[in-house]
């Protein structure tokens, strides 16, 4: 009996331990009591410690890097966005950012957007509704590329009616309340109203609404307006087409457009340059070594904004009225001088915000615009001049432009050693290779081609 009794407390405290656990388990899923750890996700990690890297693709031995023209928009855009962005969503959009044409390469890791917002009448981003301009024709050209459009597969998507310009008629308290849910080129979100609203004051002129301010003046003009657009692409550089070039009526440029030394292949005039002041001030930086030193300057040409930030504006009107520049990267204690000393505001032009945002609706419209970096994402600044010209000239024979023979051209014609053509987020080069292609067979413009 004395030998049991030990045994018997044992299996006592045993039950009532177990009682206690049990009744202690009971407990913590009532008062549903959680793991007061934080667990790190990767896509957390990664977006902490890897801001931009670079990817190769597959199929193909090109290497996505920051681009010497288009990559610096991305980069400020990036430092604006993560100012202003917190959450998890927005963070994506810097990530997904750095990577080129992800969507073909890595579609598992791209984030994408929910199917209500995929359709281009989405009113909170795509805006497919626009202002409308009725700038009669100034020719009468027989065969213009506005009569031949009815007839081919852009019937439906092209506007006679959109805007490409805009200038002081355009400013109404309405249209930037319309107009500031969109950011960047497709709108006036973020642009204060009160620099918008004296840039845009100062763009009264014909000059300032007309692409062509001139046509009527010239003498022996013909009986319909050619155009060459002339891009920067590596399939220029021994091609011999610079007296071709410079017998076009006008002559459009765009970015780092170097000349000099360089007019046997791509011709010397310059009616219109486009850029945006990110892009200018990069071509500056990267391209000194072969003779850009900044925008084209002569009587005839003619400098077309591309407003990506509030920056745009404050430069064409401090230009345009010669008076210095207070505040951003631009700040100076004179008047900036990129446009020669003696420019006057009949010189500038400025693309209607819903003009690029048509562009990325209807022509362009990415499968990057399914991911995180469709808030970055838009035409590039080469495509944006191109589709311009084919919505105001007669005639448009287009120069330097990407074609799937690419891969046998340095990437610009003034390379000094051959460089791969690079490929960036923010644009989708491959889509735009496509367009050309189609709208040459479209017989609306006539691609130079080699092969």
């Amino acid at each position: 009996m004395i030998g049991q009794l030990p045994q018997r407390l044992l299996l006592w405290f045993i039950g009532l331990l177990g009682i206690a656990i049990l009744a202690l388990i009971v407990v913590c899923v009532a008062l549903q009591i959680q793991v007061p750890w934080r667990v790190m996700t990767l896509q957390s990690f990664t977006m902490k410690h890897y801001r931009l890297y670079s990817v190769k693709s597959d199929n193909s031995s090109l290497e996505y890097q920051q681009s010497a023209e288009n990559e610096l928009d991305t980069a400020e855009e990036l430092e604006r966005k993560s100012a202003q962005q917190s959450n998890l969503e927005d963070s994506s959009v810097l990530e997904n950012s750095a990577m080129s044409d992800q969507a073909n390469l890595n579609t598992n890791s791209l984030k994408p957007m929910p199917n209500n917002e995929t359709k281009p009448t989405e009113p909170d981003f795509f805006g497919d509704r626009y202002a409308t301009d009725d700038l009669p024709s100034q020719t009468n050209c027989p065969n213009n590329i506005r009569k031949r459009v009815p007839q081919t597969q852009f019937a439906e998507m092209f506007l006679h009616s959109i805007p490409v310009l805009q200038w002081a008629k355009h400013f109404t308290p309405d249209q930037y309340q319309r107009l500031s849910h969109y950011s960047g080129a497709h709108g006036w979100g973020g642009v204060d109203i009160e620099v918008l609203k004296s840039s845009l004051g100062i763009l009264n002129t014909t000059a300032n609404r007309l692409m062509f301010d001139d046509w009527e003046k010239r003498k022996n003009k013909s009986q319909c307006i050619r155009c060459a657009v002339v891009g920067n692409g590596g399939i220029l550089n021994g091609s011999r087409k610079g007296k071709e070039i410079d017998e076009h009526d006008y002559v459009f440029r765009v970015n780092g457009a170097a000349l000099k030394g360089f007019e046997k292949d791509v011709g010397s005039r310059t009616s219109f340059y486009t850029f945006s002041t990110n892009t200018m001030r990069n071509s500056m930086r990267s391209y000194a070594g072969v003779g850009y030193r900044g925008p084209p300057i002569s009587n005839e040409t003619r400098y077309i904004f591309l407003p990506d930030h509030d920056r745009d504006y404050i430069l064409m009107r401090a230009a345009s009225t010669r008076t210095a520049i207070d505040k951003g990267p631009e700040r100076s204690k004179n008047p900036p001088t990129y446009f020669g000393e003696d420019v006057t505001v009949e010189k500038f032009k400025i693309y209607h915000p819903d003009f690029i945002r048509y562009l990325r609706n209807r022509f362009l419209h990415s499968k990057l615009l399914k991911t995180g970096a469709k808030r970055i994402y838009r035409p590039s600044t080469g495509a944006v001049m191109l589709l311009a010209a084919i919505h105001t000239c007669d005639q448009v024979d287009a120069y330097g432009f990407m074609t799937p023979d690419y891969s046998l051209y340095s990437d610009h014609y003034y390379d000094k050693q051959i460089k791969q053509v690079r490929f960036y987020a923010n644009h989708d080069m491959r889509m735009e290779m496509k367009l050309w292609q189609e709208l040459h067979q479209a017989g609306l413009m006539n691609l130079f081609m080699r092969q």
